[in-house]
Parts: structure tokens; sequence; C-alpha cells
């Protein structure tokens, strides 16, 4: 079974945008019900469909496989609740680890969130700079619930 552990965190200031490039990413949900989430991503020029189970603590078990992009194009249009989910994704090395950081459009614009994956939820990890507070445990955070609540309603 596959495993996603994983912390969040807000972004404090844009000094990591030096060393990054973005992908533009286009997401949306055919269920986000607490017990699984079905999610629908064109990243790039790739689809993907992935299912992830309820998360307990900072891990919760996924599975994701990359489909045609023009499957990904139809299920984004016909089968997943609105707004669909806008955002460039960066990535960044800092301590050993790939930092992901999403840059959210449309509804959600202005929210910047890091993400980091981790070997295992006691691993030790060493915040760059632009790394502000925690939210790993704020469901509010959950791509699966800005549909549902977007960042510009709050």
């Amino acid at each position: 079974m596959a495993k996603e552990i994983e912390r969040k965190f807000l972004v404090k200031s844009d000094s990591w945008r030096r060393l990054a490039e973005g992908k533009v990413y286009r997401q949306g949900y055919i269920s986000t019900q607490k017990e699984a989430t079905v999610r629908v991503r064109i990243a790039g020029n790739q689809g993907y469909l992935t299912m992830k189970g309820p998360s307990v603590k900072y891990s919760r078990s996924e599975f994701e496989y990359p489909i045609p992009i023009e499957d990904a194009q139809e299920m984004l249009d016909t089968l997943c609740e609105p707004p669909l989910i806008e955002k460039i994704r960066y990535r960044v090395e800092y301590g050993g680890l790939i930092w992901e950081i999403d840059e959210f459009d449309g509804v959600n614009k202005g929210l910047i969130i890091a993400e980091v994956e981790l070997s295992d939820e006691q691993q030790q990890l060493e915040l760059p700079i632009w790394i502000g507070e925690e939210v790993s445990d704020d469901p509010k955070y959950f791509n699966s619930n800005l549909v549902k609540h977007p960042f510009s309603q709050w």
C-alpha cells in the first residue's frame, strides 16, 4: 500500500522564488468524503487519477496513476465539482528534501502553501527561512476543502 506522509506550512516570504521553476496544475474532485477523496489532476502535459484515504496525523494512504490528458480533461469538465483548484507548483530542494510550494490562483488566489513529504512521521525537519505557521492539522488548507470553502471566502 502506498503511504503519503506530508506536512504543510504557510509561506511567509518570497525568497524561495529564485530557487524554483513552476508548473501549472488544474485539479478537481470526484469525491471529497472524509473516508476517501478521488482527485483528477493535470500537471503540465500529464493527467493523473489519485485516491487518498483519511488522514491520521501526517499520514494517509495514497494511490496515484497516470492517465491520458484527454481523459483527465474530460473528467475535470464533466465529473468534478466546481470550482477547480488552479495553482502553480514550484519545487525547491532544501535540507535534503523536496519542498513543493503551491501558489493558488482562481478562487484561492493569494494562498501559498509549502508541503514536504517525509519518510516517517518522526523525521526531523530543517525549516527554510520562508516557512511560516504549520497547518498540517488544519483541514481548511486541504485542497479538497478549498473546493468547498475557497480562500477568497474566508
